[in-house]
């Protein structure tokens, strides 16, 4: 793994961290709920990687052929 690619595994976990803590906090201040909080804390970056992936797998698979082909058309 070259500089660049390390640089962005820890971007994306560090932004990770950041969207969660918020999506955490606007659920403590809902609920006030500590429970809840770390409920809707964990469902929401297991969900959301679960999401990421099949929405790679799907971009990959469908539209990275079709713009390679518009592209090498062009």
């Amino acid at each position: 793994m070259n500089q660049n690619d390390k640089k962005s595994v820890l971007k994306a976990i560090s932004w990770r961290i950041i969207a969660t803590s918020i999506t955490m906090f606007l659920a403590y201040s809902l609920t006030g709920r500590l429970d809840l909080m770390t409920g809707i804390g964990i469902g929401d970056v297991v969900l959301k990687m679960i999401f990421y992936f099949l929405h790679e797998k799907a971009w990959n698979k469908m539209y990275f052929h079709k713009l390679a082909s518009f592209l090498s058309n062009s």
